[in-house]
Formats: structure tokens, C-alpha cells, sequence
């Protein structure tokens, strides 16, 4: 199956741990932790999706561009499971402002979203 590897990285103002999926060749389900194919998805503070299967995504972002957060804090995952090397970043300010590092698609992160505010799906 596939593994973790976690590593920290730094993404706007908040260090996080990111996440990859070991072995290039190895095909990742469609649904990748209940995050459907093709979408961005933020699950519950605190919750590990691949450790409780009962977690479902809080937020699930399918078009490009930028989406709005409201009451968001603490540590949460967030999931690329967009197709086609589409990227995602968690931005500090509403509509898509001040983005941190892209999330490539395929990975997820492990963020403190007290400061985010918004998060932008970007086209590849």
C-alpha cells in the first residue's frame, strides 16, 4: 500500500509536515481517504484521515481559483486529490493573497489554518 513520509516544510507563517506518496509507479485509489478524485479537501481539527477511517472531509473544493475560509483554526490536513498535476496553496489572506508554497497534487500537508484565510485550486 502506500506509505507516508513525513517531513516538515515551512507554508505562509505556519511550519507544517508534509506528506507524500512513496513509489511513483504505485497507482493511489480514486478516493484517497474519502478526499474524492479531483477535489481539494480540509478534514477536521486534529483528525488523521488515514488513521480514523470515520473522518470525512469538513471542506471540499472542486473548481480552480480561490475559496474563502471562516472559522478555521488549529491544525487540520489538507488534501490535493486534484487530477492532472493541478497544485493547491493555503493563502493568509482572503480571495487568494498572500499564498504560501504550492501543494502539488497528489500530496497532502498538515497545517495550522489559524492564520489562513483562504485556499486557492490552481490549473496545471
Amino acid at each position: 500500500m502506500r506509505k507516508k513520509i513525513r517531513g516538515a516544510a515551512a507554508l505562509a507563517t505556519a511550519a507544517a509536515a508534509v506528506l507524500t506518496l512513496a513509489g511513483a509507479a504505485e497507482a493511489r485509489p480514486a478516493d484517497w481517504d474519502r478526499c474524492p478524485d479531483g477535489a481539494v479537501c480540509i478534514y477536521p481539527e486534529g483528525q488523521d484521515p488515514e488513521t480514523n477511517p470515520s473522518v470525512n472531509p469538513t471542506h471540499v473544493f472542486w473548481s480552480y481559483g480561490s475559496h474563502n475560509l471562516s472559522n478555521q483554526f488549529g491544525w487540520h490536513w489538507v488534501y490535493n486529490n486534484q487530477t492532472g498535476g493541478a497544485g493547491a496553496n493555503l493563502c493568509t489572506q482572503s480571495n487568494g493573497g498572500g499564498c504560501g508554497d504550492e501543494l502539488a497534487a497528489g500530496t497532502a500537508v498538515y497545517a495550522d489554518l489559524t492564520p489562513i484565510n483562504s485556499v486557492r485550486l490552481n490549473r496545471p
